[in-house]
């Protein structure tokens, strides 16, 4: 067996116990407070207010709300010290520190082609660890996201989140304060670009680029890109990126790269029937000035539908390929779309176990990326 190296919060326990030792704290000394900690250690002010509390339980520090924590007047014998377990001393924790015992979801909405699939695996990995889940759609709204994140940590619901970030010009104020306060936090599908925070999602430039090649290996050249606007969501930009990077890798000029990223109608609280009329008429207008795109990368399921009720065969011509990320597909006939299929499972599994292992202290990466696979469509055709 491998021995362990000290988790982040026993680092923290080392270090104050050694302080005390060497006579640099004595008896009513201010230690610490967990901020200065979490600075000194670059760790999460969850370590270090961890650490602090394994210290009370043990006699070392005396904890006193609204001033900090300071060491103890009777200190016990440092040589025979026992801090407590973890499970222990949370179960012992001071009144209104309770154990970690919940975490939230906090997702925009979920279907069959994307989210259900995500949402279960959440919810089953909890279930085997014994952990409530609170779950909290948005609906897209980056306001009710905001109001969300503040109710679950404000009010103390939940020991740690797990956001499916809206999409959105800008960055949510109150979900950057979360992430550098180090509370607990796993972004999924999604990250935050020049942010540091875990983050579980697709490699979305491998999967674009890997969707882009089948339709080059089909034969179609002159290849479209779709999306709403890219700018600020981290996944669309990057499939635009793997769908750029695909054409440029089989020597095709700009001239062969078309984008339609302005439609709107599948964007939260923008689902009409006069939003989509409105992008029916613009992907209409697109084919009519580029009508020798044979194929279109589509950035997810519903805009692929749009687009399968927009799409035209020019005349004398096979009608454009669709191609997209995620399906719900035919139980009998199979997926409509040539498609990415992300692994929405094993995102949410990690995304538990992720959150989880920060409550302990314990460090974890900012990106965790699992895989995808192509999956053929059922009416998959080359161009004529």
């Amino acid at each position: 067996m491998v021995a362990r190296g000290p988790l982040l919060y026993e680092r923290i326990i080392d270090y104050v116990l050694d302080e005390i030792r060497r006579g640099a704290l004595v008896p009513g000394d201010r230690v610490s407070s967990e901020m200065e900690l979490a600075e000194q250690f670059e760790v999460s002010r969850i370590t270090s207010k961890r650490a602090l509390e394994l210290l009370r339980q043990a006699g070392v520090v005396e904890r006193i709300r609204g001033k900090g924590s300071f060491v103890a007047g009777e200190l016990p014998d440092l040589d025979q010290l026992a801090i407590p377990a973890q499970g222990a001393a949370a179960e012992r924790a001071a009144p209104g520190e309770r154990a970690p015992g919940a975490i939230a979801l906090i997702y925009p909405d979920a279907s069959e082609a994307y989210g259900l699939e995500l949402l279960a695996a959440v919810e089953e990995r909890c279930a085997e660890h014994g952990i409530a889940l609170v779950i909290k759609r948005t609906r897209g709204d980056q306001a009710e996201e905001e109001r969300a994140i503040a109710s679950m940590v404000d009010g103390g619901l939940v020991d740690g989140l797990i956001v499916f970030p809206v999409h959105g010009e800008y960055y949510n104020a109150r979900l950057l304060r979360t992430i550098l306060a180090g509370y607990p936090l796993v972004l999924v599908d999604r990250y935050l670009a020049g942010i540091q925070a875990c983050a579980v999602h697709t490699d979305n430039v491998a999967a674009a680029r890997t969707l882009t090649d089948r339709l080059l290996d089909l034969g179609h050249r002159h290849i479209a890109f779709v999306s709403p606007p890219p700018e600020n969501t981290s996944s669309i930009e990057e499939r635009l990126e793997g769908f750029r990077t695909a054409l440029a890798g089989r020597g095709l000029p700009l001239s062969h790269q078309h984008l339609l990223t302005g439609l709107s109608s599948t964007l939260p609280g923008a689902f009409s029937a006069e939003n989509v009329r409105a992008d029916v008429e613009r992907v209409r207008a697109f084919q009519e000035r580029e009508p020798e795109v044979t194929a279109f990368v589509v950035c997810e399921y519903n805009l692929a539908r749009v687009m399968d009720r927009a799409v035209a065969a020019p005349p004398g011509r096979a009608r454009p390929l669709i191609a997209c990320f995620d399906s719900a597909g035919d139980p009998v006939a199979g997926p409509a779309f040539l498609h990415v299929r992300q692994d929405q499972r094993e995102m949410g599994r990690r995304a538990v176990d992720l959150l989880l292992a920060q409550t302990r202290g314990e460090p974890v990466p900012s990106r965790s990326i699992v895989p995808f696979t192509i999956v053929e469509a059922h009416d998959q055709r080359e161009p004529r």
